[in-house]
């Protein structure tokens, strides 16, 4: 499943077992999301482990944080998934907001480049 918009582009990618979110990313409210969170749920479901990489999101808006945030809880949920943040450090956001997704769910792996 791929989520394409003129401002983003969100889509998975089997052989890497790795969701790519491209662009900016600034929806108004959870529900908005959903689309988002089907995908990564579904993702959850095919394999065990499982790489976001969000170097190339150059913005993630409130509403997108908490939508981190709550798959995070979700996952810490579930021990036999094991799911691997790449960010950029070039990116203030992602500094601060991925090291506290981190904070909720310990077992995640987190890498800057």
């Amino acid at each position: 499943m791929d989520i394409k918009t003129d401002e983003y582009t969100i889509y998975y990618e089997p052989e890497s077992k790795t969701v790519f979110f491209q662009g900016m990313l600034r929806l108004n409210g959870i529900e908005e999301y959903q689309p988002v969170i089907d995908l990564l749920n579904k993702t959850a479901e095919q394999t065990s482990a499982f790489t976001l990489d969000l170097r190339q999101l150059q913005f993630l808006n409130s509403s997108g944080i908490s939508m981190l945030s709550m798959f995070a809880i979700q996952m810490r949920q579930k021990p036999h998934v094991q799911l691997t943040l790449l960010g950029a450090s070039k990116i203030p956001w992602q500094m601060r907001s991925l090291r506290n997704l981190q904070r909720l769910m310990p077992s995640l792996q987190l890498k800057f480049a």
